[in-house]
């Protein structure tokens, strides 16, 4: 399973859904693999902590070498670092990935990070790919690359606009791409069950027929201690409502 993390609108919680599912699938026996791709290296940090700033090589070295013609490239798998959590490995980001972006695009590499998920693939049970904030270069070849794309969404009006936007860029990766691709769910971040207006958008969003799912996860001071400790919920409060919230939002993704 190949999950692609999405929103093109920032403050959404990107990185905490990626690191934390992927760190359930990993606490579950799976053999997992997180790919940062954001410059702004949050998921990297959150799994690595200050390591993350020294580590190499990182995905930018991979898209640099796609750049250049090497008889004998690097495999993929040499791009992979192993986290002290069991189970669990990322391809960390670095900041310098952002400046290759016009490059990577005038060399129509858009199909380089499928071929890289071809391949790790076969050594891993689950890959969750966190992105951006932007439908760019890097978020386009994430969804090319992708079986499935999980939306986050925060309870506000500009989320909800930008949602619809989202939602059209995907099918046109579907469309032109990606035929395989699916949208497993738009998850409702920080909701907060007693608001109105949280309560409101989400029963709008349902009507309109859009893929809200179930599992909701709420607002809690112990994510910002969870990023802080670099710990995910899972490793540092099994029995918190957000980690069971993670839990049963993971087990909702999982194939019926």
């Amino acid at each position: 399973m190949k999950r692609v993390i999405f929103n093109q609108k920032g403050g959404v919680g990107k990185s905490t859904i990626a690191v934390n599912l992927a760190s359930i699938a990993a606490h579950q026996g799976k053999k997992t693999l997180l790919i940062d791709m954001d410059p702004q290296c949050n998921s990297s940090r959150y799994l690595l902590g200050e390591a993350a700033k020294q580590i190499a090589p990182t995905l930018a070295n991979y898209f640099e070498q796609t750049l250049n013609f090497v008889i004998y490239p690097k495999p993929a798998s040499s791009y992979v670092h192993a986290t002290r959590f069991e189970n669990l490995s990322v391809i960390p980001s670095h900041p310098e990935i952002g400046e290759l972006q016009s490059k990577l695009e005038s060399r129509h590499k858009i199909y380089k990070l499928r071929d890289a998920l071809k391949e790790l693939a076969k050594d891993y049970d689950e890959i969750i790919l966190d992105t951006p904030p932007a439908y760019n270069f890097f978020t386009q070849s994430a969804l090319i690359a992708a079986d499935c794309c999980l939306i986050p969404f925060d309870c506000d009006d500009f989320s909800r606009q930008a949602l619809y936007t989202l939602m059209n860029n995907v099918g046109e990766i579907k469309a032109d791409h990606n035929p395989a691709l699916t949208i497993e769910g738009i998850v409702v971040n920080q909701f907060q069950p007693r608001a109105s207006l949280p309560q409101r958008m989400v029963n709008e969003l349902i009507a309109e027929g859009l893929p809200v799912l179930d599992s909701k996860l709420s607002s809690s001071i112990r994510i910002r201690e969870s990023h802080e400790q670099c710990l995910p919920m899972i490793h540092l409060d099994a029995r918190h409502k957000l980690s069971q919230e993670f839990l049963a939002l993971y087990q909702e993704l999982q194939p019926v």
